[in-house]
This record gives C-alpha cells, sequence and structure tokens, in this order.
C-alpha cells in the first residue's frame, strides 16, 4: 500500500491535537482501501488555520480552500463526480465563524461529505484569538478581560440543522477517532465529525478532555437521547451521537447522472453547440 505521507515539512507544535487527527485520518484511509475502496475516490479540502495544513500532509487528491470554504469546494466536487468520498478539514474558526452558512446548507440539504472540525477553541495560528468554541471567559489577545460570549454548541447545531451522522472524537483517542472517520466517510449524506483537539501552545485541554470524556451510550438512532447527549456538560460523551437516513443531496437533484462519467465526446458537444445556433433561425438582414 502506497503511504499517504507527502515530504511537506510538519510544522505543528510538539503535541498538538492535529497530529492524532492526521493519524486517525491515515489509519481510516488505509482501512477502506482495504475493503476495497480506491484511493483515487479520496477528494478533500481545508480551510486557513493550523488544521489546513493537514492538505499539505496527505497525498490524496483535492483542492486548497479559503478561510471558510472547505466545504463549499467539496460540495462542488461531489456534484461534478458522485462517485467520489469528499472530505472538509475545518477549523473552529472555519466552519462556526466563517463558513457557518456553508456548514448550515450542507447538513440542511444533506450533501453526501464528511466534515471534520479541528475543535480546539481558539485562532491558534493568529496566536491565540478567541473563536465560537471558546469558552466564557476565555482569555487572548482580542478578549484580555476573558470572552462575555458563550460558546456554540456544534453538537445540537447540527442536530437541529438536519446533518444525518453526528459524532464527537477526541484526538487523545486516535483508534476511536479513526473508526468515527471511516464511519462517517462510508455514510451516505451528510457525516460531521467534531473533534476535541487540544492547542498545547493558546489552549491546552489535554487534562479536561481525558478527565471528562467517555464513551457514548444512548441509542444513535434515538434524535431525542441524541439531543440529550449533545447537551451534557458535565461529561463530554465520544462517538456516533446521531445516525439516520435521509435521501442525499445528488440524488435528489441529479439522479444517477453523474457528470464525469456522462459527460459527452467533444464530437457530440460540438453538434450540441451546431444544432443550437441553428435553432436561432435565419440572420436578421
Amino acid at each position: 500500500m502506497i503511504p499517504l505521507a507527502t515530504m511537506a515539512e510538519n510544522t505543528w507544535c510538539p503535541g498538538c491535537g492535529n497530529f492524532g487527527i492526521l493519524n486517525a485520518f491515515k489509519r481510516a484511509v488505509a482501512r477502506l482501501e482495504s475493503e476495497g475502496v480506491d484511493r483515487s475516490r479520496f477528494f478533500i479540502s481545508a480551510g486557513i488555520g493550523c488544521h489546513g495544513k493537514i492538505f499539505d500532509y496527505l497525498a490524496l487528491s483535492g483542492l486548497y480552500s479559503i478561510h471558510g470554504r472547505e466545504i463549499a469546494a467539496v460540495q462542488g466536487m461531489k456534484l461534478a463526480n458522485t462517485d467520489l468520498f469528499v472530505v472538509a478539514f475545518g477549523g473552529d474558526g472555519d466552519s462556526f465563524g466563517e463558513g457557518i452558512a456553508h456548514l448550515l446548507f450542507a447538513a440542511k440539504r444533506n450533501a453526501d461529505m464528511t466534515m471534520i472540525v479541528h475543535d480546539n477553541g481558539v485562532y491558534g495560528l493568529t496566536t491565540g484569538q478567541y473563536t465560537p468554541t471558546s469558552r466564557r471567559g476565555f482569555k487572548g489577545p482580542s478578549t484580555p478581560a476573558g470572552s462575555v460570549e458563550d460558546p456554540i454548541d456544534p453538537l445540537t447545531l447540527m442536530l437541529v440543522a438536519g446533518a444525518t451522522f453526528v459524532a464527537r472524537g477526541y484526538s487523545g483517542k486516535v483508534e476511536q477517532l479513526a473508526d468515527l472517520m471511516a464511519r462517517a466517510i462510508e455514510h451516505r449524506g451528510f457525516a460531521f465529525i467534531d473533534v476535541l483537539q487540544p492547542c498545547v501552545t493558546f489552549n491546552d485541554a489535554y487534562k479536561k478532555y481525558n478527565a471528562e470524556t467517555e464513551p457514548a451510550t444512548h441509542d444513535p438512532k434515538d434524535l431525542v437521547a441524541a439531543m440529550a447527549a449533545a447537551a451534557r456538560r458535565d461529561r463530554l460523551p465520544l462517538g456516533v451521537i446521531y445516525e439516520t437516513e435521509k435521501p442525499v443531496f445528488h440524488r435528489e437533484l441529479m439522479g444517477e447522472h453523474n457528470p464525469a462519467r456522462d459527460r459527452l465526446g467533444r464530437a457530440q458537444r460540438l453538434e450540441r453547440i451546431a444544432c443550437a445556433f441553428d435553432t436561432r433561425g435565419p440572420a436578421m438582414p
């Protein structure tokens, strides 16, 4: 099996939670390849931030995106070739700040994609500003007296928006995270994983997550139970929070048509163009 690693120098801080996410994703891809999924079917995109470097560290095809637009990029890939498995990597600022509209509508329309959020609760690349998931009281360059806002709850947000696969992982539990990623990629519809990811430089949460995370034990088919699990603050359930089936967006939009597979040849396209001009009738004098 060809390694997924690239020659790019890894510049994440030693101990960064991004390493756990990268390793888990490599394992998930390797597992799916062992089950017969060809690597050429994986396409990825990432936003801007420390998390976005993951695009450079994976030998997979895709498109580097801009802030908050990785979700739109992979939806375009899927519509262009419905045989692909498309995966977007976003940060918490990326996904719940600049890209929140794309995120909500991807969940609402059940776009067939996987969204992996590197949720470290801070803008690490720009030295520690607060983000939509920063805890109340978080102190950083933009909130020296402490944030006065309550954080967004990613899991509840996605459940309300209509996501059909909602999960929470922890970068400190790589094997479980790899399993979640593989299941999310195999899910037909919008799959969302919020990954608790400590930023050792600006928001080191390893101690908190090691103490407060536990396996989810509710029935993930039960939406009411999923909402209750997502709302817990005393403990942080890990695993699939909710999973259901709904028609996927590209099938609703195009049926079985695949623009990449079913595209016309050059001669056919030229013939159609010629026919279109012919229907305009005689030229005006």
